[in-house]
This record gives structure tokens, sequence and C-alpha cells, in this order.
């Protein structure tokens, strides 16, 4: 099974620009950066298909999920 990192520190940023589908937003957010290995690229993809909405198997999808929630937490428990 795949595995994802976290960069250590969140941060607290603004945003102003444009995202998904050309959708444009200017907010505050917390920033989480997910590091996927080197090594790590093929298997996710392999995983992967785009025009499936069960894909990747929701077991690989927990794991990105937990990590980018994880971090959050932390984040917020530090008091930011």
């Amino acid at each position: 099974m795949p595995t994802v990192h976290i960069e250590k520190d969140a941060e607290d940023v603004w945003f102003s620009g444009t995202v998904f589908g050309g959708t444009e937003i200017d907010l505050g957010a917390v920033r989480i950066v997910v590091l996927i290995p080197e090594d790590q690229k093929q298997a996710w993809l392999d995983s992967y298909d785009p025009a499936s909405s069960t894909s990747p198997p929701a077991a690989e999808s927990r794991i990105i999920a937990r990590a980018v929630l994880d971090a959050l937490k932390a984040h917020v428990d530090a008091g930011s």
C-alpha cells in the first residue's frame, strides 16, 4: 500500500486566486503540504482511475485523509 507524509508544520495563510474549475476565491485557510515520496508516485497512480468514483480504494484514500486531518488537528491544538 502506498505511503504519504505531511510536512510537519501547517500554517495559516491568506489565499487569493483561482481554484477548481476556474472559481475565484479570496479566503483565509490552513496550508497543509502533502508529500508523496518519489518512489511511491507510481504506486499511487496505479491505484487511481479518474473515471471511477470508487478509485482509489477506500483504505488507500483513508491514508491521505487521516494524515491531512492529523496535521489539521495538531495545528488547531497548537493554538494557531
